[in-house]
């Protein structure tokens, strides 16, 4: 198949899953746009199929996730540093030595050829350079890649392709071991889950219906094959939602009831308050705060797809206490480093750099907040997608000491695959471990 031509589109035969990860790859490193968001634009732009967007999804993650591998490998073999190379002969670079270093069952020469014609097209000087230095990646690269070192943390965040202060976080954290098995695995293709919205569609009725295999737990749908899920009629029909087996336990912890009232701070993107609208079978009230008005919208329309009736999305700040409390149960979900979901979001690891000090204060502030409103005897539960002592069991227990008022539950007796492998009372999913996204949750009671 050809990609679509148009404008900066090579004309010769590029198949559409390498032009539309070079596409991403080139909007992510040069734009600095997020690599999900630009991968589903392009993928609608080119109307890739499902196999297709598996493919493209592979390709594009895969060199972000493992760019700074990659231009190691790229400055040895063209003897020179990356940044002195014009950035589409770099994208076409990264994208043919990712496929010749990491994916067996890519042809060499497609790798090599459908690079080359990228290059050609968007910056015809460089084609030649592209073509030499991938001809002896496909001899070089693997030997260099494997003969990288990860004893300290600095060889380490080289060999795994993350920045460094993520690697000495977590061997200090975690030990070495669990260190390099996390980053490895955030290198990894993740497990597809969605989610059934239970107010439309049973779980099992929802795998009777999809396209490919699924496994069922509880509401969740575990998926054995390649799946569009936000080009699927499901989807548009609002019978389902893309949500990580940690992200639906959230929800599943918080435990709201029909008939409850509910607050959910920092709501945006609208997974989990949908799913809160869902157990309490769309009866009662939920409040959804969001300080961003076009995530606000966004978080509206995804409520209106869903069939939730009974949320109300507000423009607010949540770390500001709102004004119409008590609730009986409250979700504070806020912003965090997300360095649970670096396998999902690959580029957020080259984002958030020493940000976990500033998050915290937030986070705080935003417990707090939450906490205020909440009713005796009520349920919180303080969730973040992120491994950072300072953002998760820090924060629990800087709010606990002063706050007397509030015990932790025991959800590692609850939960015990997942316990907190140094406060037992909480949470922390671990990718390398749980094969789900890294979550830290904490649930609180109110005296």
């Amino acid at each position: 198949r050809r990609a679509a031509p148009r404008s900066g589109t090579p004309g010769a035969r590029v198949a559409p899953a390498r032009a539309c990860a070079y596409a991403v790859v080139r909007r992510v490193f040069e734009r600095e746009a997020w690599a999900d968001r630009a991968l589903y634009g392009e993928a609608r732009r080119l109307g890739l199929d499902a196999r297709d967007l598996a493919l493209a999804t592979r390709l594009a993650f895969g060199t972000v996730q493992r760019v700074a591998k990659l231009d190691h490998v790229i400055a040895m073999l063209a003897r020179r540093p990356v940044k002195r190379l014009d950035p589409p002969v770099l994208a076409a670079l990264r994208l043919g030595v990712f496929q010749l270093t990491f994916l067996d069952r890519v042809p060499a020469h497609a790798a090599v050829t459908e690079s080359v014609e990228l290059a050609k097209a968007h910056a015809p000087h460089g084609a030649g350079l592209v073509n030499a230095v991938l001809r002896r990646a496909a001899r070089e690269a693997r030997p260099i890649v494997e003969a990288l070192p990860d004893r300290t943390p600095a060889e380490a965040a080289l060999a795994h392709s993350h920045p460094q202060w993520i690697a000495e976080l977590w061997f200090e954290v975690l030990g070495p071991d669990d260190a390099r098995a996390l980053m490895a695995a955030n290198n990894e293709p993740t497990e597809t889950v969605v989610r059934a919205n239970t107010l439309k569609i049973a779980a099992e009725a929802l795998a009777a219906r999809l396209p490919v295999p699924a496994r069922t737990d509880g509401d969740a749908l575990i998926l054995e094959g390649p799946f569009d899920v936000f080009g699927s009629r499901e989807f548009r029909e609002g019978l389902l939602v893309p949500q990580s087996r940690a992200a639906i336990a959230v929800g599943r912890l918080l435990g709201p009831q029909p008939g409850e009232r509910v607050l959910d701070l920092c709501a945006a993107p609208g997974g989990k308050t949908t799913h809160l609208a869902a157990l309490m079978a769309n009866q009662g009230e939920i409040v959804a705060v969001e300080r961003h008005p076009g995530r606000a919208e966004a978080l509206r329309d995804t409520a209106r797809r869903m069939g939730t009736g009974i949320v109300e999305v507000r423009v607010a700040d949540a770390a500001e206490p709102q004004p119409d409390g008590p609730y009986d149960r409250v979700l504070v979900d806020p912003p965090c480093s997300d360095l649970g979901t670096l396998a999902s979001r690959p580029d957020a690891r080259w984002r958030k750099a020493g940000r976990p000090a500033e998050l915290a204060r937030l986070q705080a502030r935003i417990l707090t907040a939450g906490a205020s409103v909440l009713k005796p005897g009520g349920t919180l539960v303080y969730s973040t997608c992120t491994i950072s002592p300072e953002e998760n069991e820090r924060v629990v227990t800087t709010f606990l000491a002063d706050n007397a008022d509030f015990e932790a539950d025991d959800l590692g007796s609850r939960v015990p695959v997942w316990k907190h492998p140094t406060m037992p009372q909480h949470l922390q999913t671990l990718p390398h471990r749980d094969r789900t996204d890294g979550f830290f949750i904490a649930r609180l009671r109110r005296a």
